[in-house]
């Protein structure tokens, strides 16, 4: 019987870390494959505010079903391997966008691997080396960028804690007896 759960449990993670992969690489696959040659402007912008709203909407809908998961952590890991690429990806073509449509807004021109690794760098908080905003509108979409990073990771992180938390509270189990 213990050899059934044990075997169950590796099942139920192998299927968590199964579908946390993949949607990462859908993800970055879309950004690599979307064609993103409209220039940038206005559009642009709506188009990030919109996929952020898209975003926010993602996050509260996986909230809710952390709660209601029968494997709660396991449920918010998969949350945060969907939630951080998309993040990521809205900020990389945003700035991938910019760095056409208005040369000189970096340091360097940027193709799409330059503009993720830009975006992973600021949300890493790691700091600027070789790529650094330099207009005006690099520098705002940056510094955005940097206030929702904070967003993302303090509040959203919290928050899908508690939602664990609430989750592992209605299966009625210790608080160690899930993944």
């Amino acid at each position: 019987m213990e050899r059934n759960a044990a075997r169950r449990r590796r099942r139920v993670v192998a299927g968590h870390t199964l579908r946390s992969v993949t949607w990462a690489v859908l993800i970055t696959a879309f950004y690599y494959l979307t064609p993103l040659d409209h220039g940038f402007g206005v559009a642009t912008v709506v188009s990030l505010v919109i996929g952020l709203g898209l975003f926010g909407w993602l996050v509260g809908w996986q909230v809710a079903a952390v709660t209601r998961a029968e494997y709660p952590r396991l449920r918010a890991m998969e949350a945060l391997a969907t939630a951080v690429p998309l993040f990521l990806v809205l900020f990389s073509a945003t700035y991938y966008l910019l760095a056409g449509g208005v040369p000189g807004s970096f340091s360097e021109s940027l193709n799409r691997t330059d503009a993720l690794y830009f975006t992973v760098t600021v949300f890493a908080t790691v700091g600027f080396g070789d790529i650094v905003p330099i207009t005006g509108v690099g520098r705002v979409l940056t510094t955005l960028q940097m206030v929702a990073d904070l967003i993302v990771v303090g509040v959203i992180a919290k928050v899908l804690f508690g939602a664990v938390q609430i989750g592992v509270r209605r299966r009625g189990t210790p608080e160690g007896g899930d993944s």
